[in-house]
């Protein structure tokens, strides 16, 4: 029975999230006016004895180089000192860093892995017994059925959160360099909050990417977006739900979060459409449905969402559901900026508060090795229609690209990579 349950939590808790956008902070409050002060003498430079070697030279070359850039921004040399002490790479987090699962498996499986009849049934139930949600939405404006769906794809409804030094994960990753300057700065974030009293080092515990507690924020988003919920003076986003969720909607409120305004719906196109207008102009449901464009489940436009710019978007090409993505669905990618991921959040939102399935199911979808990803990369490259690195991320720019060559050769230009289209990819680029 143990097993079964620690089974079903796992199923429960969404993967480690990459690195999100850092939210807008709070507006300062300009300072009153001071006398002026006597001209103060100039700082000593302090010098810090270098870290204990951890016995990996890459590792130990870059936390010398890290110390004085972790002074200049301010951390005081001794809590440093104490921080970086016998500081070894965490083995774990370089394995883990390029598995995201946002670029490894195909949308329609993403999506069918997200709104699970388990997730749903939960979700229901805490829809109803969360008590602070009245408080949250009346403050922030943010629906609890979207904050229910950031809570189950990150933590698993709280159940599980990372047990990670927070603090070695981000100096792993930042030691690797490929997000170094990413890394170093939520590093800083860490040692201020460890600073400031509000909570040990032995707390700031998470995933292997560095995100923390029920709801998994970053330390940059914490310090600028992190609330106290339950009104108990303290924000403890691991123990609290209502500080979790609370801070989770403070974080979309400042990222503009339209209230009222849907996130995305899904659409039907008219026969023969132009498919390169995906991911394309962001303009109003009226000027979409000049094209034709309309709701796939009959029901007229909200009011809130006639004056939005909704942009449309195929995310399983042609042959799967299409949405009109509304301004909300962008600010739900200031929390995680992934197509993939802010769908999930919306999709298993709706069916939390009772709306139906897709009209149109996801079609089966044959995953692409890496090789393959990145073969059409380098074949869109050599016909002149420029991917960006050739990474095998099937991003924003790869697709755009695919689509301009689709367009070119008379495809429907829906800027879905399939096995089919990396092979004719091969073929033209072959032809050259």
């Amino acid at each position: 029975m143990r097993r079964r349950h620690l089974l079903l939590l796992y199923v429960l808790a969404g993967c480690a999230s990459p690195a999100r956008e850092p939210p807008l902070g709070p507006t300062a409050t300009p300072a009153p006016p001071v006398a002026e002060a006597p001209a103060a003498k100039p700082t000593p430079v302090v010098s810090v004895t270098p870290p204990t070697a951890s016995g990996d030279m890459i590792f130990d070359t870059w936390a010398a180089e890290f110390q004085g850039r972790a002074l200049a921004a301010g951390v005081a040399p001794a809590l440093l000192a104490r921080e970086m002490a016998g500081l070894t790479p965490d083995p774990r987090v370089g394995a883990l860093d390029s598995r995201q699962p946002e670029f490894s498996k195909p949308v329609g499986d993403y999506i069918r892995g997200v709104v699970t009849a388990d997730r749903l049934a939960i979700g229901q139930r805490r829809r109803a017994d969360v008590t602070a949600f009245g408080a949250i939405e009346q403050r922030y404006g943010v629906p609890r059925d979207i904050l229910i769906a950031i809570w189950a794809m990150e933590s698993g409804f709280g159940a599980i959160q990372g047990d990670n030094d927070t603090f070695r994960a981000l100096a792993t990753l930042a030691a690797q360099g490929r997000r170094r300057a990413w890394a170093e700065g939520e590093m800083i974030a860490v040692l201020k909050i460890i600073e400031s009293g509000e909570h040990p080092r032995s707390r700031l515990r998470g995933s292997w990417a560095g995100a923390m507690g029920q709801t998994q924020f970053i330390p940059t988003s914490y310090l600028a977006t992190a609330v106290d919920g339950d009104g108990d003076g303290r924000r403890d986003i691991w123990g609290s739900q209502a500080d979790a969720l609370a801070s989770a909607a403070n974080l979309l409120d400042k990222a503009d979060w339209s209230k009222g305004q849907s996130w995305a719906h899904e659409v039907t196109l008219p026969q023969g459409f132009d498919y390169s207008l995906t991911e394309g102009p962001r303009e109003t449901p009226a000027w979409w449905a000049e094209r034709g464009v309309r709701r796939a489940d009959g029901r007229p436009w909200a009011g809130a969402d006639m004056d939005a710019k909704a942009q449309l978007a195929a995310p399983a090409g042609a042959g799967g559901p299409v949405f009109l993505l509304f301004p909300n669905h962008f600010t739900i990618r200031r929390y995680n900026n992934s197509l993939a991921y802010a769908l999930g959040v919306g999709l298993l939102a709706d069916r939390i508060s009772g709306e139906a399935q897709l009209v149109r199911a996801w079609p089966a979808e044959t995953p692409l090795a890496l090789v393959d990803r990145m073969t059409a990369q380098r074949a869109l490259a050599a016909l002149g229609f420029d991917p960006g690195a050739p990474d095998g991320v099937v991003g924003a720019g790869t697709r755009t690209a695919l689509r301009s060559w689709q367009k070119a050769r008379g495809l429907t230009a829906d800027g879905y990579l399939s096995p089919d289209m990396v092979r004719r990819l091969k073929t033209d680029a072959g032809a050259i």
